[in-house]
């Protein structure tokens, strides 16, 4: 192989990794309105109220967590709130960045989406298997982590 193959190689593996990581993204999202619209959410709604569901957070923590900007995810809090789906609580920690916190009826709104969220892991594992599904979850969150890790392109 000649000096450049390796580094073409390389880029065609990034091209096809983004192409395929795209394409899940959209496939994900389509799977997640479907799933979200019975219970009167959104797939944005649902993911930013399955953020806080373990604990309350600020705007900018549910922003790092799921990799969007904090005013999207502002956006969406603020419309969660108006339609009694969450509220905002104080910080101990931080006086001016309160913390989302889902409502009961937030909660109840997620639990609607809980049986086909199920009967879509279920399908997904008989499809990949149980060891393959897992290896599957190792791999992406490997892949996140390596391009956390990596400066930005401008950044060099």
């Amino acid at each position: 192989m000649s000096g450049t193959g390796r580094p073409r190689a390389q880029q065609d593996m990034l091209s096809t990794t983004a192409l395929a990581v795209f394409r899940l993204n959209g496939q994900f999202l389509s799977v997640a309105e479907e799933l979200a619209r019975p219970a009167g959410l959104t797939a944005a709604w649902w993911q930013v109220l399955g953020a806080v569901l373990g604990e309350p957070l600020p705007v900018a923590g549910i922003a790092r967590a799921m990799g969007i900007t904090r005013q999207s995810v502002q956006r969406i809090a603020d419309l969660l709130v108006d339609k009694g789906l969450a509220e905002y609580v104080p910080n101990p920690a931080h006086r001016r960045a309160k913390l989302l916190r889902p409502t009961a009826e937030g909660r109840a709104a997620i639990e609607k989406i809980d049986p086909g969220h199920a009967d879509l892991a279920a399908r997904l594992a008989e499809q990949l298997g149980e060891d393959g599904f897992a290896e599957t979850v190792r791999v992406l969150e490997r892949l996140s982590a390596a391009m956390e890790s990596l400066p930005s392109p401008g950044s060099g």
